[in-house]
């Protein structure tokens, strides 16, 4: 059994190169191969989070929601501290040794842990077919600034090479991940500047100027809340499990938390003051409108590349949840069976507008299922004081997480209450507006989905399982101190 750690110590390997293939997935990674730092996991997520999407969605503020650039300012700094969640989610990892959703086997059991890993998994791909979807388009953009229309032959042609290009660094694994994001950091920072220079003349601060009603606020804030620090929560731990057990906890939720929060807020916040005077920021492509001619072809190279960097995240991250729902597949496999799935569907969604609507409005909805999940999944973490049997973990037929035929029922129940109480305040409009989010908040309603769904399944969790799940610590120790 794994123990809770002190202060951080040196990894006892060195990191493996950049070019190594990474062979294992959910296994257990021993002490012995432990090469990561918290600092490492800093400059991933900011590798990552230095996107050009994180500045389409501070447009959505002013240009969707009708917020004030100070309406905007504050709930984007509000929303952006729930980076702390990532980072919470990121102690696991190195204690129990394996992913965000072998970790999860130890609050829901090994086969009741399949219903949240499927809805992890058909997330992350969803995430990845909307990020191949829009490199597709920026490169349809960008070719025709070369006078070259692209046909359908061109547009497949485009899809094929997204794919295998999206999928270079996933099979290649966890090293290359979090060395080409750090890299990659410092140029995106650079472009990040070269964004705010450009448009600081276009900047209008006094557009709109009597703001939104608190409901839109809500909206908005669900929104950054969602694609940001409760958004990564599942795949937290899936880069944190090659930290040493006794890294510094407080290191750890820091690097994660600003590495997420920093990029996140900055990006947004140039978004928003984009849109005063740019209302077409709202999609990747619409920015180009407010740049001079000779900085769209860079702009546009960037963002592709940018866009590959976060879907970098969510395709290794969908492969290791697939073998958590299918145990006998490798991480390599999973990794093929991802890209080959997100590659048909973005085929789909290049030429029918219709469907890639339809995955829009789906992504909406992963709130419903993520804040119960998120909750349950950190209560369970406090009540056991962070230690897990690792070995049990991975055990697919029996061990100590096995309890009840694989299913931890409190954990199932939590889920279920937190799911349906936000699906009751969710506010995924124009598709769904639920019951309570319609009739508070002004025109455009509210959506307080975020908070009912953490508080509901944290809540629901805590009390059938406060008694249980401590029992069973004590037992593991026990045990452990017996033999």
């Amino acid at each position: 059994m794994a123990s809770s750690g002190g202060s951080e110590v040196l990894q006892s390997s060195a990191a493996p190169s950049v070019t190594s293939v990474e062979r294992r997935g959910i296994e257990f990674v021993p002490p012995s191969e432990r090469w990561g730092r918290p600092s490492g996991l800093f400059w991933m997520w900011a590798g990552a989070v230095w996107n050009v999407e994180f500045v389409v969605y501070g447009a959505l503020a002013v240009v969707v929601f009708g917020l004030s650039f100070a309406q905007a300012v504050v709930v984007m700094l509000i929303g952006n501290i729930f980076y702390v969640l990532t980072g919470l989610a990121s102690l696991q990892g190195p204690q129990a040794g394996t992913t965000a959703f072998g970790v999860s086997r130890a609050s829901f059991g090994p086969n009741g842990n399949r219903l949240p890993s499927f809805f992890n998994w058909v997330t992350q791909v969803g995430f990845e077919i909307e990020g191949i979807a829009l490199i597709v388009f920026a490169a349809i953009l960008l070719t025709s600034k070369a006078g070259f229309t692209a046909g359908t032959a061109a547009k497949v042609i485009f899809i094929i090479l997204a794919v295998a290009i999206q999928a270079v660094l996933p099979l290649l694994g966890h090293a290359a991940v979090l060395k080409v994001l750090r890299w990659l950091a410092i140029p995106f920072v650079v472009l990040f500047a070269v964004l705010a220079g450009l448009t600081a003349g276009k900047v209008n601060l006094h557009v709109p100027a009597h703001g939104a009603s608190w409901g839109a606020l809500t909206i908005f804030l669900a929104l950054v809340i969602s694609a940001g620090g409760l958004g990564w929560t599942e795949n937290a731990n899936d880069y944190s499990r090659y930290l040493p057990p006794n890294a510094s906890r407080g290191r750890i939720v820091l690097a994660v938390a600003l590495g997420g929060a920093i990029p996140s807020a900055l990006l947004e916040i140039l978004g928003a003051a984009i849109a005063t005077g740019v209302p077409s920021a709202t999609t990747v492509n619409g920015l180009i409108s407010g740049f001079p001619s000779w900085f769209i072809w860079p702009y546009l190279i960037f963002a592709i590349v940018q866009i590959f960097t976060i879907n970098t995240l969510d395709l290794y991250s969908s492969g290791v949840t697939l073998q958590s729902l299918i145990p006998g597949l490798r991480r390599l496999q999973c990794v093929a069976i991802d890209a080959v799935i997100a590659g048909g569907l973005t085929a789909y969604a290049v030429f029918s507008s219709h469907f890639l609507t339809l995955l829009t409005d789906f992504l909406l909805f992963i709130i419903v299922w993520l804040g119960p999940w998120c909750a349950i999944y950190l209560v369970d973490s406090w009540l056991r004081r962070n230690r897990y049997d690792s070995e049990a973990l991975l055990n697919e037929r029996g061990g100590r997480y096995f309890r009840s035929g694989g299913v931890h029922w409190p954990a199932i129940i939590a889920q279920v209450a937190g799911m349906v109480c936000a699906a009751f305040w969710l506010n995924a409009y124009p598709p769904y507006v639920a019951f309570f989010a319609s009739r508070n908040g002004g025109p455009f309603g509210s959506d307080f989905s975020v908070f009912v769904g953490l508080f509901v399944g944290g809540v629901v969790y805590y009390l059938l399982a406060r008694k249980s799940v401590p029992a069973e610590v004590e037992a593991e120790a026990t045990l452990a101190a017996a033999s």
